[in-house]
């Protein structure tokens, strides 16, 4: 490793520090804090879910740091240019160099969450040659990691299949992210939008709260 500091925000967002280049990953609705990050060089979106894409955080962060430049794939793109905000692209086998660190982007889909859904794009980046982050998804690498940013919880994972990557990308240390849905309703969420079409309604319950059936 070459002494790349990093600093969570929760869930997703990350402060990476590496050769003077500093980069916010994913400013999402789950994460905090970012918003009053000053000296911020990039800010890298994975994809457009609003974990990892928050409008009103994305903006506020840019306020403090007009000289930042967005990083994403083409499907957030589109959301940025409904707002008039500026951005590249940069989508799986790009590369770009920013302050003399190389920036990879690697990956073209989101895990799938249910077939029933309409699968979008993700773009994971590898920053530095040092840290690997794919954003909602399991893709290789295919070259050697220091730091993995793994994925830990969600709707479209189990833990024994961020096992199974960890034990293939094989870094030299991992580090856990999308962890924030293990305190929200995330899961109660996105089964009610499947099954609530199909005439499978869905009753959440409240700690404390009596509920008739």
């Amino acid at each position: 490793m070459k002494g790349m500091k990093i600093t969570t925000f929760g869930h997703c967002c990350l402060l990476i520090e590496e050769r003077g280049l500093r980069i916010v990953t994913d400013p999402g609705g789950f994460s905090k804090g970012y918003e009053t990050l000053r000296d911020i060089d990039m800010v890298l979106i994975t994809h457009e879910h609003q974990d990892h894409f928050h409008l009103q955080g994305l903006q506020a962060l840019l306020a403090a740091n007009p000289q930042a430049t967005v990083v994403t794939n083409h499907a957030v793109g589109a959301l940025l240019q409904k707002e008039s905000m500026a951005f590249e692209l940069l989508e799986d086998g790009q590369s770009r160099k920013e302050k003399e660190v190389t920036i990879e982007a690697i990956g073209t889909e989101h895990a799938v969450i249910h077939a029933s859904l309409p699968n979008i794009a993700n773009t994971g980046y590898f920053i530095g040659s040092t840290l690997f982050y794919p954003g909602d998804a399991f893709t290789l690498p295919e070259r050697p990691v220091d730091i993995l940013a793994l994925p830990v919880a969600g709707p479209w994972m189990k833990i024994s299949e961020a096992i199974d990557y960890a034990r293939a990308v094989k870094p030299k240390v991992w580090i856990p992210v999308h962890d924030a849905i293990l305190t929200v309703d995330l899961g109660y969420q996105i089964a009610a939008k499947v099954l609530g079409p199909l005439g499978l309604p869905g009753q959440k319950l409240e700690p404390g709260k009596e509920i008739d059936f």
